[in-house]
């Protein structure tokens, strides 16, 4: 009786010390390639688990990692970068990458605040609005769709767009089940949704789903949302939205 209470105890061991063995994490540090000076908050995110994290004061930071994941580093008005994970990085730590500043070339801006009179019935209709209509179907989980606009086309395409998934939305969501995927991992994590929603660039999700900002609008736009939303949305809300679109398409297909 001894002897199999120590097998089974010896075994139970083993499975939690490999559990642990499995679990490894990459330590680094971000700087500045020009200054070498260490860059804070960051955004750093495993493009293979769908995990992410923002570098401290000292530009360090740790995230789960595994030999051949891909880390995916991005700031505002730098260059991203693209590394792939080794075992001497996990196994050494404290790996130093360097991400480069963007040079932009400022273009001549010219405000033109609006015309307000004070008096609120004329400035009310100065001002600008979003012209984009919402409509709603019943049966189906959303609040809304966007038509674009407020004209009697607008709801035909919604219906167009939704009732025929075999042809926009079948490809795009038929072709990439691991890409929609890696998006619901996102949805369901609290700090990538922190991190998204101060993004406004759509960098991690052209990443993710292997998109262009083109191909990006344009699902957005078949989807049925304007381009008001497409344009003045953060990452989160984008997110959002196509997981949205991708829910109301699974339902279609059932």
């Amino acid at each position: 009786m001894t002897k199999r209470l120590n097998l089974i105890l010896f075994l139970i061991y083993g499975v939690v010390i490999m559990g642990q063995e499995q679990i490894q994490y990459l330590n680094g540090i971000v700087e500045n390639d020009t200054t070498g000076f260490p860059m804070e908050s960051v955004h750093v995110l495993n493009l293979n688990m769908v995990e992410g994290t923002t570098t401290d004061k000292k530009g360090g930071f740790e995230i789960r990692a595994q030999p051949n994941d891909t880390i995916y580093f991005s700031y505002l008005g730098y260059k991203s970068l693209k590394v792939a994970v080794t075992k001497d990085m996990i196994k050494f730590g404290n790996s130093k990458f360097r991400i480069t500043q963007l040079a932009y070339a400022l273009e001549e801006i010219i405000l033109r605040p609006y015309q307000l009179t004070g008096y609120l019935d004329i400035d009310v209709r100065n001002a600008p609005i979003n012209s984009s209509g919402r409509y709603r179907i019943q049966g189906l989980p959303s609040s809304g769709y966007e038509g674009g606009n407020r004209n009697p086309n607008a709801i035909s395409k919604t219906f167009a767009a939704l009732f025929n998934p075999a042809d926009f939305l079948h490809n795009l969501f038929g072709k990439k089940g691991v890409q929609m995927q890696k998006l619901k991992k996102m949805r369901e994590s609290d700090e990538l949704k922190n991190l998204l929603a101060s993004k406004f660039d759509r960098e991690i999700i052209n990443q993710l789903l292997n998109l262009n900002p083109l191909d990006l609008d344009e699902i957005l736009r078949n989807c049925n949302y304007s381009d008001v939303f497409i344009k003045e949305s953060n990452d989160l809300q984008i997110l959002e939205a196509i997981s949205g679109c991708y829910e109301e398409y699974r339902v279609l297909q059932f």
